[in-house]
Protein backbone atom coordinates (compact mmCIF):
# COMPACT_ATOMS: atom_id res chain seq x y z
CA UNK A 1 0.00 0.00 0.00
CA UNK A 2 1.23 3.46 -1.12
CA UNK A 3 1.69 5.59 2.13
CA UNK A 4 1.16 8.94 -0.19
CA UNK A 5 -2.11 7.46 -0.63
CA UNK A 6 -2.70 6.92 3.27
CA UNK A 7 -1.80 10.65 3.60
CA UNK A 8 -4.28 11.45 0.49
CA UNK A 9 -7.17 9.74 2.17
CA UNK A 10 -6.49 11.26 5.64
CA UNK A 11 -6.87 15.19 3.76
CA UNK A 12 -9.45 14.38 2.20
CA UNK A 13 -11.55 12.98 5.11
CA UNK A 14 -10.11 16.63 6.25
CA UNK A 15 -11.52 18.12 3.40
CA UNK A 16 -14.24 16.73 2.21
CA UNK A 17 -13.83 18.26 -1.06
CA UNK A 18 -11.39 16.73 -3.93
CA UNK A 19 -9.76 19.79 -5.37
CA UNK A 20 -9.07 21.58 -1.81
CA UNK A 21 -7.41 18.22 -0.58
CA UNK A 22 -5.43 18.03 -3.71
CA UNK A 23 -4.04 21.46 -3.57
CA UNK A 24 -2.73 20.56 0.04
CA UNK A 25 -0.81 17.93 -2.31
CA UNK A 26 0.60 19.99 -4.97
CA UNK A 27 -1.48 17.79 -7.64
CA UNK A 28 -4.47 18.24 -9.37
CA UNK A 29 -7.73 16.88 -8.42
CA UNK A 30 -7.80 13.69 -10.99
CA UNK A 31 -4.62 12.61 -10.59
CA UNK A 32 -5.66 12.88 -6.59
CA UNK A 33 -9.22 11.26 -7.37
CA UNK A 34 -6.85 8.29 -9.05
CA UNK A 35 -5.01 7.62 -6.11
CA UNK A 36 -8.04 7.45 -3.63
CA UNK A 37 -9.95 5.22 -6.17
CA UNK A 38 -6.88 2.62 -6.34
CA UNK A 39 -6.33 2.88 -2.52
CA UNK A 40 -9.96 1.35 -2.33
CA UNK A 41 -9.86 -0.75 -4.84
CA UNK A 42 -6.44 -2.50 -2.65
CA UNK A 43 -8.89 -2.17 0.81
CA UNK A 44 -11.78 -3.99 -1.09
CA UNK A 45 -14.19 -1.41 0.62
CA UNK A 46 -15.25 2.37 -0.27
CA UNK A 47 -13.96 5.02 1.92
CA UNK A 48 -15.55 8.18 0.56
CA UNK A 49 -19.20 8.57 -0.53
CA UNK A 50 -19.54 10.75 -3.69
CA UNK A 51 -22.33 12.74 -5.41
CA UNK A 52 -22.10 15.75 -7.49
CA UNK A 53 -22.66 18.11 -4.57
CA UNK A 54 -20.61 16.37 -1.90
CA UNK A 55 -18.32 13.88 -0.27
CA UNK A 56 -18.82 12.09 2.90
CA UNK A 57 -16.69 9.50 4.70
CA UNK A 58 -18.47 5.92 4.97
CA UNK A 59 -18.90 4.38 8.37
CA UNK A 60 -15.79 2.17 6.95
CA UNK A 61 -14.13 5.09 6.06
CA UNK A 62 -13.74 6.61 9.48
CA UNK A 63 -12.64 3.41 10.70
CA UNK A 64 -9.62 3.33 8.22
CA UNK A 65 -8.91 7.43 8.09
CA UNK A 66 -8.66 6.73 12.65
CA UNK A 67 -6.03 4.24 11.70
CA UNK A 68 -3.79 5.89 8.98
CA UNK A 69 -3.66 8.94 11.40
CA UNK A 70 -1.84 6.47 13.90
CA UNK A 71 0.08 5.01 11.22
CA UNK A 72 1.40 8.10 9.69
CA UNK A 73 1.92 9.24 12.83
CA UNK A 74 4.12 6.41 14.06
CA UNK A 75 5.69 6.82 10.55
CA UNK A 76 6.69 10.52 10.70
CA UNK A 77 8.04 9.76 14.33
CA UNK A 78 10.57 7.25 12.94
CA UNK A 79 14.12 7.99 13.87
CA UNK A 80 15.89 9.95 10.83
CA UNK A 81 18.85 7.78 10.46
CA UNK A 82 20.77 10.00 7.43
CA UNK A 83 24.73 10.52 8.11
CA UNK A 84 25.81 13.62 9.10
CA UNK A 85 27.86 15.60 6.30
CA UNK A 86 31.61 14.22 7.85
CA UNK A 87 30.14 10.60 8.60
CA UNK A 88 30.62 7.45 5.55
CA UNK A 89 27.68 6.10 4.27
CA UNK A 90 25.70 3.88 6.17
CA UNK A 91 25.28 0.09 5.33
CA UNK A 92 22.84 -2.16 6.70
CA UNK A 93 22.81 -5.68 6.25
CA UNK A 94 19.58 -7.88 6.41
CA UNK A 95 19.71 -11.30 6.33
CA UNK A 96 16.89 -13.40 5.03
CA UNK A 97 15.80 -16.88 5.38
CA UNK A 98 13.38 -18.53 2.87
CA UNK A 99 10.52 -15.99 1.32
CA UNK A 100 11.42 -13.74 3.84
CA UNK A 101 8.53 -11.37 4.33
CA UNK A 102 6.71 -12.54 1.20
CA UNK A 103 4.55 -10.56 -0.52
CA UNK A 104 5.01 -7.40 2.34
CA UNK A 105 8.32 -6.96 1.27
CA UNK A 106 7.76 -3.83 -0.95
CA UNK A 107 6.38 -2.12 2.19
CA UNK A 108 9.04 -3.18 4.62
CA UNK A 109 12.06 -1.50 1.54
CA UNK A 110 9.56 1.39 1.40
CA UNK A 111 9.48 1.97 4.85
CA UNK A 112 12.86 1.80 4.95
CA UNK A 113 14.16 3.76 2.54
CA UNK A 114 11.93 6.53 3.09
CA UNK A 115 13.93 7.16 6.68
CA UNK A 116 17.09 5.73 5.93
CA UNK A 117 17.50 7.20 1.99
CA UNK A 118 21.00 7.67 2.33
CA UNK A 119 21.96 3.89 3.42
CA UNK A 120 23.13 0.91 1.45
CA UNK A 121 21.48 -2.47 1.79
CA UNK A 122 22.81 -5.60 1.17
CA UNK A 123 21.22 -8.97 1.80
CA UNK A 124 22.79 -12.28 2.77
CA UNK A 125 20.76 -15.68 2.59
CA UNK A 126 20.12 -17.14 6.09
CA UNK A 127 19.75 -20.91 6.39
CA UNK A 128 17.82 -22.95 9.17
CA UNK A 129 21.16 -23.37 11.61
CA UNK A 130 22.40 -19.60 11.34
CA UNK A 131 19.53 -17.50 11.49
CA UNK A 132 19.76 -16.57 14.61
CA UNK A 133 23.27 -17.21 15.29
CA UNK A 134 24.37 -14.77 11.95
CA UNK A 135 22.75 -11.65 13.91
CA UNK A 136 23.75 -12.42 17.44
CA UNK A 137 27.59 -13.01 15.71
CA UNK A 138 27.46 -9.54 13.99
CA UNK A 139 27.83 -11.20 10.50
CA UNK A 140 24.36 -9.57 10.00
CA UNK A 141 22.30 -6.20 11.82
CA UNK A 142 19.16 -8.27 11.27
CA UNK A 143 17.22 -10.75 9.91
CA UNK A 144 13.88 -11.87 8.67
CA UNK A 145 13.61 -15.19 10.31
CA UNK A 146 11.19 -18.16 11.85
CA UNK A 147 10.51 -17.33 14.86
CA UNK A 148 10.57 -20.54 17.23
CA UNK A 149 10.66 -19.12 20.47
CA UNK A 150 12.99 -16.39 22.64
CA UNK A 151 16.67 -16.28 21.92
CA UNK A 152 19.36 -14.70 24.38
CA UNK A 153 20.34 -11.52 23.58
CA UNK A 154 18.15 -11.54 20.32
CA UNK A 155 14.72 -9.12 20.17
CA UNK A 156 12.19 -10.09 17.63
CA UNK A 157 9.53 -8.33 16.35
CA UNK A 158 6.59 -10.99 14.91
CA UNK A 159 4.84 -10.16 11.61
CA UNK A 160 3.49 -12.45 9.69
CA UNK A 161 1.79 -16.06 10.68
CA UNK A 162 1.41 -18.57 7.83
CA UNK A 163 -0.55 -21.56 8.73
CA UNK A 164 1.16 -25.69 9.03
CA UNK A 165 1.61 -27.69 6.56
CA UNK A 166 2.95 -31.12 5.64
CA UNK A 167 4.55 -31.12 2.36
CA UNK A 168 4.10 -34.71 0.83
CA UNK A 169 4.71 -36.51 -2.57
CA UNK A 170 2.00 -36.26 -4.95
CA UNK A 171 2.41 -40.30 -4.92
CA UNK A 172 1.86 -40.39 -1.23
CA UNK A 173 -1.97 -41.56 0.11
CA UNK A 174 -1.52 -38.81 1.99
CA UNK A 175 -1.76 -36.08 -0.59
CA UNK A 176 -5.22 -36.04 -1.41
CA UNK A 177 -6.26 -35.98 2.32
CA UNK A 178 -8.11 -32.32 3.15
CA UNK A 179 -6.01 -31.98 6.37
CA UNK A 180 -3.94 -34.11 8.82
CA UNK A 181 -3.25 -34.46 12.28
CA UNK A 182 -0.67 -35.60 14.23
CA UNK A 183 -2.06 -39.19 14.35
CA UNK A 184 -2.23 -39.32 10.81
CA UNK A 185 1.52 -39.14 10.63
CA UNK A 186 2.49 -40.81 13.59
CA UNK A 187 4.41 -43.36 11.98
CA UNK A 188 5.99 -41.44 9.21
CA UNK A 189 9.26 -40.81 8.39
CA UNK A 190 11.00 -37.43 7.66
CA UNK A 191 12.94 -35.07 5.68
CA UNK A 192 16.34 -33.80 8.36
CA UNK A 193 16.19 -30.16 8.83
CA UNK A 194 19.13 -28.62 10.26
CA UNK A 195 18.22 -26.57 13.43
CA UNK A 196 20.31 -25.28 15.86
CA UNK A 197 17.90 -23.74 18.38
CA UNK A 198 15.89 -25.88 20.84
CA UNK A 199 12.76 -24.09 19.73
CA UNK A 200 12.67 -25.47 15.99
CA UNK A 201 12.37 -28.70 17.48
CA UNK A 202 9.81 -27.89 19.84
CA UNK A 203 7.73 -26.12 16.86
CA UNK A 204 8.49 -29.32 14.62
CA UNK A 205 6.60 -31.51 17.56
CA UNK A 206 7.46 -35.03 18.57
CA UNK A 207 6.11 -36.54 15.56
CA UNK A 208 9.02 -35.01 13.41
CA UNK A 209 11.22 -37.76 13.54
CA UNK A 210 14.22 -37.54 10.74
CA UNK A 211 15.99 -41.35 9.30
CA UNK A 212 19.04 -41.52 11.30
CA UNK A 213 21.99 -40.65 8.72
CA UNK A 214 19.62 -38.48 6.24
CA UNK A 215 21.53 -35.72 5.48
CA UNK A 216 20.30 -32.75 6.81
CA UNK A 217 17.97 -29.68 4.86
CA UNK A 218 19.23 -26.13 5.44
CA UNK A 219 17.02 -23.68 3.76
CA UNK A 220 13.32 -23.91 2.87
CA UNK A 221 13.65 -23.66 -0.64
CA UNK A 222 15.04 -27.00 -0.55
CA UNK A 223 12.32 -28.71 1.48
CA UNK A 224 9.90 -29.36 -1.28
CA UNK A 225 12.93 -30.91 -3.73
CA UNK A 226 14.32 -33.31 -0.45
CA UNK A 227 10.46 -34.72 -0.37
CA UNK A 228 10.31 -34.99 -3.93
CA UNK A 229 13.32 -36.55 -4.02
CA UNK A 230 13.40 -38.77 -0.89
CA UNK A 231 9.62 -39.58 -1.04
CA UNK A 232 9.99 -38.74 3.16
CA UNK A 233 7.69 -35.33 4.32
CA UNK A 234 8.68 -32.59 5.92
CA UNK A 235 6.55 -29.04 7.53
CA UNK A 236 6.64 -26.07 6.35
CA UNK A 237 4.54 -22.53 5.86
CA UNK A 238 1.49 -22.55 4.05
CA UNK A 239 2.60 -19.83 2.08
CA UNK A 240 5.65 -22.34 1.15
CA UNK A 241 2.70 -23.62 -2.02
CA UNK A 242 3.22 -20.29 -3.78
CA UNK A 243 6.89 -19.56 -2.98
CA UNK A 244 8.09 -23.21 -3.82
CA UNK A 245 6.01 -25.11 -5.77
CA UNK A 246 6.85 -28.64 -6.99
CA UNK A 247 5.17 -30.35 -9.22
CA UNK A 248 5.66 -33.80 -7.05
CA UNK A 249 4.64 -32.62 -3.92
CA UNK A 250 1.75 -31.46 -2.36
CA UNK A 251 1.10 -29.01 0.65
CA UNK A 252 -1.41 -30.11 3.03
CA UNK A 253 -3.04 -28.72 5.55
CA UNK A 254 -2.21 -29.95 9.02
CA UNK A 255 -2.73 -29.66 13.13
CA UNK A 256 0.20 -27.12 15.19
CA UNK A 257 1.21 -23.82 15.69
CA UNK A 258 1.58 -21.86 12.76
CA UNK A 259 5.17 -20.76 10.95
CA UNK A 260 5.36 -16.99 12.70
CA UNK A 261 8.13 -14.46 10.55
CA UNK A 262 9.67 -12.28 12.41
CA UNK A 263 12.36 -9.47 12.49
CA UNK A 264 15.30 -10.14 14.43
CA UNK A 265 18.19 -7.58 15.66
CA UNK A 266 20.69 -7.71 18.71
CA UNK A 267 18.78 -6.49 21.84
CA UNK A 268 22.08 -4.60 22.82
CA UNK A 269 21.76 -2.62 19.15
CA UNK A 270 20.69 0.55 19.91
CA UNK A 271 21.74 2.55 16.99
CA UNK A 272 19.57 5.03 15.53
CA UNK A 273 19.84 2.34 11.52
CA UNK A 274 18.68 -0.10 14.11
CA UNK A 275 15.74 1.48 15.77
CA UNK A 276 14.56 2.29 12.39
CA UNK A 277 14.21 -1.41 11.46
CA UNK A 278 12.49 -2.24 14.78
CA UNK A 279 9.74 0.97 14.20
CA UNK A 280 9.40 -0.09 10.92
CA UNK A 281 8.55 -3.66 11.21
CA UNK A 282 6.20 -2.13 13.99
CA UNK A 283 4.54 -0.37 11.47
CA UNK A 284 4.60 -3.27 9.04
CA UNK A 285 2.67 -5.25 11.10
CA UNK A 286 -0.09 -2.07 11.67
CA UNK A 287 -0.81 -1.72 7.45
CA UNK A 288 -4.33 -1.73 6.78
CA UNK A 289 -4.49 -4.92 3.72
CA UNK A 290 -7.97 -6.88 3.13
CA UNK A 291 -9.18 -8.29 5.88
CA UNK A 292 -5.55 -8.70 7.23
CA UNK A 293 -5.13 -11.11 5.10
CA UNK A 294 -2.91 -11.96 2.07
CA UNK A 295 -3.48 -14.82 -1.00
CA UNK A 296 -6.55 -16.71 0.69
CA UNK A 297 -5.09 -16.55 4.33
CA UNK A 298 -1.99 -18.35 3.61
CA UNK A 299 -0.04 -15.05 4.93
CA UNK A 300 -2.11 -13.15 7.60
CA UNK A 301 -1.11 -10.08 9.29
CA UNK A 302 -0.16 -9.95 12.94
CA UNK A 303 -1.76 -7.21 15.13
CA UNK A 304 0.93 -4.66 16.22
CA UNK A 305 1.85 -4.78 19.86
Amino acid sequence: MDIRALRYAVTLAEELHFGRAARRHYISAQPFGRHIQRLERELGFQLFARTSRRVALTAAGERFVVRARSILATLDALPDARPAPHEHQPVLTIGVLGFGLGEHWPHFVHLLGSRLPSCAFVYRDLDFADQYEAVREERVDAGIVQYTGPVEGLAFERVLISPRVAVVPARSALADAGHLSAEDLDDQQWVAVAAAHPGSSAWAGRGHRARSGAPCVRTPASLPDAVAATGLLSLHAAAAARFYPHPDVRFVPMDGPPCEIAVVTRASDRRPVTETVRQATRLLSALPTPDSTVAGDLFVVMPSR
